[in-house]
């Protein structure tokens, strides 16, 4: 949401504002050395006093990052939460984000219910931070935790009169992102903060202090953000009420390995062969398949073991025929979840690139259409499950093969290989047999030793090799003719 649609001014400001001004005079009085917060304020440092303040008198940060992605759990409570985000509802349903899990909001978090743990038994030990109208910009899920456990009071820092909900998510960013923090954004939701970071235009030196990384891990995030957000893009679908659905940035939680290992595989590929694994691996991703399983989803795999097992619902004709229009995604940061750079763009999309993509457009949108299964038409939701069950069958049977057929080219290498490490350490040998030549230190007997068991080995390496060849190549004749008189 844009700050035009969402003020910092709260229901019952002007109560809040007029308990929080009167607490901070009485702090400032007290003769006690007054308890303050170090944050970074508008890029200086600033410490903010600390007072005590009823938990039910706070709002919860509806921009917070640490649920930005799961407020699109309940589409119809998040619309309320856009447009009423102080009402009694909004509220609840950020609670309720708050303590459940970032990849099963229906579920309770056992990170939640540890803090609730440690809260009851050892109290709080570090203040939140709120504005002068008693929104919270840190501490939402302590104070979560607080009201849960039926504590009336909080301990609170308040930022400068003048704040704005910029400020605030600086303010929430650098102090999440402070080594001591308690309770981690999760990975989508971090996702989030760097983009928004990136994209406002914030220098990247500074971002990578905030976010104690590296230009290449941001890279990274970006292109990442960006994949995950083209594919809920082209999830987009007409359900049988008329509403329009999509996955949600919150269904890639818990895929965080697997999204930086095809990162890194399609650093490692030729444009074309990185823009078909992308395909084949978000299919797989949004069909839940084992993240060490998608390791032998390479640049052939819809090709070679997924296209043959599929039928016309999944070809480019039947992705053609789909009424359902995908948004476009802005690309505002140079780093497009499509590209991996100008020197690996592709003028057009070449033909296998566009089956694959279909296949997997097919996917996303049946993956739509499960998950708001109410929505549909008992014959939609028997062609939805019946799309579903064939790709799975068809992904786990290719997955498979793939394996085997990697492992078996993996022992036909395996021999070769090892005589490389072979011939290098014969190497290393030589230098240190000068080495210790040059200085008198050899070990005559032991050498001779050594070189025996050598020749045994070479020996009956050649007989090995030399099974069921008629015609061998000058490797195995050197070999044949070394050992020959052995």
């Amino acid at each position: 949401m844009d700050e035009p649609t969402l003020t910092t001014r709260t229901p019952r400001g002007e109560e809040i504002r007029a308990t929080v001004e009167a607490r901070l005079s009485e702090a400032r009085k007290a003769t006690a050395t007054p308890e303050t917060v170090r944050v970074e304020w508008r890029g200086q440092p600033a410490h903010l006093d600390v007072i005590t303040m009823p938990v039910d008198d706070l709002y919860y940060n509806p921009e917070t990052h640490r649920v930005r992605a799961q407020r699109a759990h309940n589409p119809a409570r998040d619309t309320t939460l856009a447009t009423h985000p102080w009402s009694k509802e909004s509220q609840e349903y950020l609670h309720d984000l708050l303590t459940a899990k970032p990849d099963a909001p229906d579920t309770p978090d056992p990170a939640f219910a540890k803090l609730k743990e440690d809260l009851a038994q050892f109290g709080q030990n570090d203040p939140g931070i709120i504005t002068h109208e008693g929104i919270l910009v840190n501490g939402n899920t302590r104070r979560a935790a607080l009201k849960e456990l039926g504590k009336t009071d909080i301990r609170v820092a308040v930022l400068p009169a003048d704040a704005t909900f910029t400020d605030i998510a600086a303010v929430e960013l650098e102090l999440q992102l402070r080594e001591d923090h308690r309770r981690e954004y999760s990975y989508i939701n971090r996702l989030i903060a760097v983009h928004e970071q990136v994209s406002s235009g914030r220098h990247r030196d500074d971002i990578k202090r905030a976010f104690r990384t590296t230009a290449a891990s941001i890279d990274r995030d970006l292109w990442i953000y960006n994949f995950i957000t083209d594919a809920v893009a082209r999830s987009r679908t007409k359900l049988a009420d008329g509403t329009t659905a999509s996955l949600r940035l919150m269904d890639f939680e818990g895929h965080q390995e697997s999204l930086r290992e095809l990162y890194r595989a399609c650093k490692d590929a030729s444009a074309e062969e990185a823009q078909i694994m992308r395909e084949s691996r978000l299919l797989a991703l949004v069909m839940d398949t084992a993240k060490t399983k998608l390791r032998y989803i390479r640049e052939d795999f819809h090709h070679k073991y997924l296209a043959p097992k599929l039928d016309e619902r999944f070809s480019p004709a039947a992705a053609m025929d789909d009424g359902a229009e995908a948004e476009e995604v802005e690309d505002d940061t140079g780093l497009p979840g499509l590209d991996l750079g100008p020197d690996l763009e592709l003028d057009a999309e070449p033909d296998e690139v566009v089956e694959a993509r279909a296949a997997t457009d097919a996917v996303l949108k049946a993956k739509v259409r499960q998950t708001f299964s109410a929505s549909l038409t008992v014959e939609e939701s028997s062609a939805t499950r019946d799309l579903l069950n064939t790709v799975r069958e068809a992904l786990d049977r290719g997955v498979a093969t793939s394996e085997a057929d990697i492992r078996r080219s993996q022992r036909k290498m395996a021999a070769a290989e090892t005589l490389d490490d072979a011939a290098r350490l014969v190497r290393e040998t030589t230098q240190q047999l000068a080495q210790a030549r040059s200085q008198d230190l050899l070990q005559h007997d032991a050498l001779d030793e050594s070189l025996l068991q050598l020749a045994a080995a070479l020996k009956q390496l050649s007989r090995h090799a030399s099974r069921g060849v008629d015609s061998p190549g000058p490797g195995l004749t050197w070999l044949q003719d070394a050992v020959a008189d052995l």
